[in-house]
């Protein structure tokens, strides 16, 4: 069940303790008999407001519930008052078609197959996917010289390029052993935004010792209050790590404080 959640949203919503558990929802009466059509077949539950669409790179609000059509067994739903929070370009196409058809605050039922869900998980299965679109979030704007370091940056002699945009307060850096509090983006050098603690609201936390040594060594001349932009090339990055960004990687950090 849990393998096949991943595959349909690439997602799981947070569950809070302090939050109201929302019980599991009953299939609904049309399961098995999903609108003739040749594209995704859906149907509107409620209109939508504005004109505005979520496109790849947006991030989205959303709550959902997904069913078995061949048993009308319950595979997943938002399980809390708070929606579940994604980037649309992590979403498999099935669930990315429903939603990018959709405006803040329109419900849609979509009848999802296999090859657009979950695929070698549930081969020849059909999902009824129940979805709201709560909100549009858009991520971050991609710097102008991401492709690479301006003439202006500050060049360590470990390769780091930095600049800062925006000064900082006091006098005191991070230790490697120190523990910090940020809000960042980080871009490849075509552009691609692969994460942002920004749209979530919420900066991240870390030791300094336990990241990236791109990451480890630029916040290491940061004050609190500050904000720079990194380039990292991509032997103090991730490397060539499975799963992770290759090459320089450009990142826009902000020094909330210094734990």
């Amino acid at each position: 069940m849990k393998r096949l959640l991943l595959a349909l949203l690439c997602v799981a919503p947070a569950i809070l303790p302090a939050m109201a558990q929302v019980p599991a929802p009953p299939p609904p009466a049309d399961l098995k008999t999903p609108p003739s059509t040749d594209a995704l077949p859906m149907k509107v539950l409620a209109p939508g407001t504005g004109t505005q669409h979520p496109t790849d790179d947006d991030f989205v609000h959303v709550r959902y519930a997904v069913w078995k059509a061949s048993t009308g067994s319950v595979i997943d739903y938002t399980r809390t008052t708070m929606p579940a929070f994604v980037q649309m370009s992590k979403l498999l196409p099935g669930m990315r078609q429903m939603f990018e058809a959709m405006t803040p605050g329109e419900r849609r039922r979509a009848w999802i197959s296999s090859d657009l869900g979950a695929g070698k998980i549930a081969a020849g299965e059909t999902f009824v996917v129940e979805g709201e679109l709560v909100d549009i979030v858009p991520p971050p704007t991609t710097p102008p010289d991401v492709a690479a370091p301006p003439a202006d940056a500050t060049v360590t002699k470990s390769g780091l390029a930095y600049k800062i945009l925006q000064p900082g307060s006091g006098t005191v850096h991070p230790k490697r052993s120190s523990t910090v509090k940020v809000h960042y983006s980080g871009w490849t050098t075509d552009g691609k935004m692969f994460d942002t603690s920004v749209v979530r609201d919420e900066p991240a936390e870390f030791a300094l010792n336990a990241v990236i040594p791109g990451w480890t060594e630029g916040l290491e001349l940061m004050t609190e209050g500050e904000r720079a932009r990194f380039w990292i090339p991509g032997n103090l990055a991730y490397k060539n790590e499975p799963g992770k960004p290759h090459g320089m990687l450009v990142f826009d950090v902000e020094l909330v404080r210094i734990k």
